[in-house]
């Protein structure tokens, strides 16, 4: 299915703000705001800020985007929505990468009260450093 039938599917208009930002995700993994905000404006240099961010609230609000917000780092966006899945970050220059989840038991997803939550999903951020940044 191409951008634009999701995007109708979903009930949105199809925009060429749209389409470039989830084109600029799909390029850019884990970028934040202001990195997609320079890839939409090589193929729409005149969309402004708030177009960017409104788009990106816009697709993470009905799940095309997942915004991720490693702790002391900007929020990032991801196109892998389909599954729960984890990520490793490092203190050094803040890559992101995925991480699937782990197999079999695993206790500190398992909370030991839920205080009257019904527990949807768990979110588990790795930190580290890259192999670029413990070789410097």
């Amino acid at each position: 299915m191409t951008d634009a039938e999701t995007l109708r599917k979903l009930g949105l208009r199809v925009t060429q703000p749209r389409l470039a930002v989830l084109d600029a995700v799909r390029h850019h993994p884990h970028a934040d705001a202001d990195t997609l905000l320079q890839a939409v404006r090589a193929t729409l240099p005149r969309v402004s800020v708030q177009a960017v961010y409104d788009v990106l609230r816009a697709l993470a609000d009905v799940g095309l985007l997942r915004r991720i917000e490693p702790a002391g780092h900007p929020a990032r966006y991801e196109r892998r929505v389909a599954d729960n899945h984890h990520h490793v970050a490092c203190r050094g220059c803040g890559a992101i990468e995925d991480v699937d989840c782990a197999v079999g038991h695993a206790p500190c997803l398992v909370p030991s009260s839920t205080s009257g939550f019904t527990i949807e999903s768990a979110e588990v951020t790795f930190w580290g450093l890259c192999p670029r940044c413990r070789a410097s």
